[in-house]
């Protein structure tokens, strides 16, 4: 007798095999058989030809935090999600000592556009180092099965203290930090994560940590992983960061390296395909590269507050550390905007944001009654009606608000032709949902919604068994997630029922459910049918469902 039948469903096998109708069992969180004539079972539901394909792995998510006050990991598993991998970027919240804990939370705060007070308000600290991390999500219990890497950041911090962001590491503190990533890889970390990215920017705008370490810290602790046998090294690169260089790290380790985050740049459009090209190279050479990349338009919504589109400027540097008063004041002085807008209107750079395109900035919201006639108007057209520099416009509509305006920017990702072929690469991984993070900015946890519906359905720009592999088994062999990933007997019943004809993101709206009454962004899911993991129910068509017992896993035991 089996628990689950779900029958008469488009079969998609999440390996890109041509989609068949059919039945599948489930049996003690496996799937028992695929097929017809599976026998009698518990519970059965006529899929009535929805498709069903593996559960999607989000590869790149920042749940550390969010995960010990919500082991749903909303919004994620409503869209589809069966398995997020965190500790992306190398932004961990362990390890961490308990003097250190609010340092790590403000850098959250500035580097992944949190708020503070969410985070102190929920962040439960019932573990200091990455192995009792681990402990700690287990006895909690999890909705979706998680991974995590070994963050690089907050190694850093661990070893170093005040002087991570600032200064290289002795060889000492070296061999101290190669024994914490060691120690992480026992415990079962799917790897190690670091950003070299000059858009990374800590508390008060010091760097991360990690962007301080020289090339041989990187070798070291990179090198963990062949010690270990295993593991991923994933990385956010910065423009001073060469292919060539991580596919050394590739050749030494014989490990994977997922390089993020390969965006489109209309000011410097061949940007990401060379990058991929050199990635194609490596791997001809037998080296494992793989370009992360983004299915969806990276849009951005934000205030003056805390404006994450602007704090990877050099002039904007100054503001980074100021509040209050003298923030407002740096953000009227005409040295300070003359500084700003010379960096913006110079020469594209494409790792940057933000390179001048005022007529991709909308005023999304504002707060007086007499600005109402500039709301989802362009910052360019803001511009030209007042006669004023959009620099200059936008500051002043701001200011004059108490920096409440909300402004929304089309930043990167918005050629439509140049991310389908990013999408069909063979060594693209569509990733960087960056779910957990950038709560009031953007909410992409839907990205495999947004694949299956507007680049499959709309754009047919992948088939549907395609974009199922894509979402699973592509990610699954490459972090060497066993047993996941695919429909076959004797794998984990990790499933997506969805309606292809209907599937996708539904319009964004903001909501009030963080704790300490933060707000946050959320795209509902739209031709959702049901979400199952390890074969319990955890998802349908109303959304998250009451549970129980939490059936997701903490992995640890991955490939070699």
């Amino acid at each position: 007798m089996h628990d689950l039948l779900i029958r008469n469903a488009l079969l998609l096998d999440g390996l890109g095999s041509a989609p068949v109708v059919g039945d599948i069992a489930v049996t003690e969180g496996k799937i028992a058989g695929t097929g017809q004539n599976l026998g009698p079972s518990r519970q059965t539901i006529d899929a009535d030809g929805l498709a069903l394909m593996p559960g999607i792995i989000d590869n790149h998510t920042h749940y550390d935090a969010q995960l010990t006050w919500d082991p749903l990991a909303s919004p994620s598993p409503a869209l589809g999600v069966t398995t997020a991998i965190i500790g992306n970027c190398g932004f961990t919240i362990a390890p961490c000592r308990p003097a250190d804990r609010d340092l790590i939370l403000k850098n959250l705060t500035q580097v992944e556009g949190m708020s503070i007070e969410v985070l102190r308000a929920g962040t439960r600290w019932d573990f200091e180092s990455v192995p009792e991390f681990f402990g700690m999500l287990e006895r909690q219990g999890v909705a979706i099965n998680v991974a995590g890497f070994v963050g690089h950041s907050s190694v850093r911090t661990y070893v170093m203290g005040e002087d991570a962001p600032r200064r290289a590491a002795t060889a000492a503190e070296v061999a101290a930090m190669k024994q914490i990533v060691l120690d992480g890889m026992r415990a079962g970390a799917i790897g190690f994560a670091t950003s070299t990215s000059p858009n990374h920017n800590g508390h008060a705008g010091i760097p991360m940590p990690s962007r301080l370490a020289d090339d041989a810290e990187l070798r070291a602790l990179v090198g963990c992983l062949k010690e270990a046998g295993r593991g991923v090294f994933m990385l956010t690169k910065g423009g001073q960061t060469r292919i060539e260089f991580l596919e050394e790290l590739a050749a030494d380790t014989g490990r994977p390296v997922i390089v993020a985050a390969l965006l489109h740049n209309n000011t410097n459009p061949r940007g990401v395909f060379d990058d991929l090209d050199k990635i194609t190279a490596a791997n001809d050479r037998g080296h494992k590269l793989f370009g992360a990349i983004s299915c969806c338009p990276l849009t951005m919504d934000f205030t003056l507050h805390s404006p994450y589109t602007f704090e990877g400027l050099q002039a904007w540097k100054p503001a980074l550390s100021l509040s209050g008063d003298r923030y407002r004041t740096l953000l009227k002085t005409k040295s300070f905007r003359d500084a700003v807008r010379a960096e913006v209107t110079g020469a594209p750079v494409a790792t940057r944001l933000f390179n001048g395109q005022w007529d991709q900035m909308y005023v999304e919201n504002v707060c007086r009654p007499e600005n109402a006639k500039w709301q989802q108007t362009t910052v360019a057209d803001l511009a030209r009606a007042t006669g004023a520099d959009p620099l200059d416009a936008m500051l002043d509509l701001a200011l004059a608000e108490d920096l409440d305006t909300e402004f929304s920017a089309l930043l990167l990702n918005s050629d439509e032709k140049a991310v389908a072929e990013m999408i069909r690469h063979p060594h693209s991984l569509v990733s960087l949902s960056d779910a957990g993070a950038h709560l009031t900015l953007f909410n992409d946890a839907g990205f495999g919604l947004h694949l299956l519906g507007h680049w499959v359905r709309e754009k047919k720009a992948l088939s549907l068994a395609e974009a199922a592999r894509k979402l699973t088994s592509d990610t699954a062999a490459v972090f060497g997630i066993k047993e996941r990933g695919r429909l076959a007997p004797g794998t984990a019943a990790d499933l997506f029922l969805f309606d292809p004809a209907s599937v996708g993101r539904g319009p964004k709206k903001r909501v009030q459910d963080l704790p300490a009454g933060g707000t946050r962004l959320i795209m509902p899911p739209a031709g959702v049918h049901g979400v199952w993991v390890n074969g319990t129910q955890v998802a349908d068509a109303n959304g998250l469902r009451p549970l129980e017992d939490l059936p997701g896993k903490v992995l640890r035991e991955f490939n070699g």
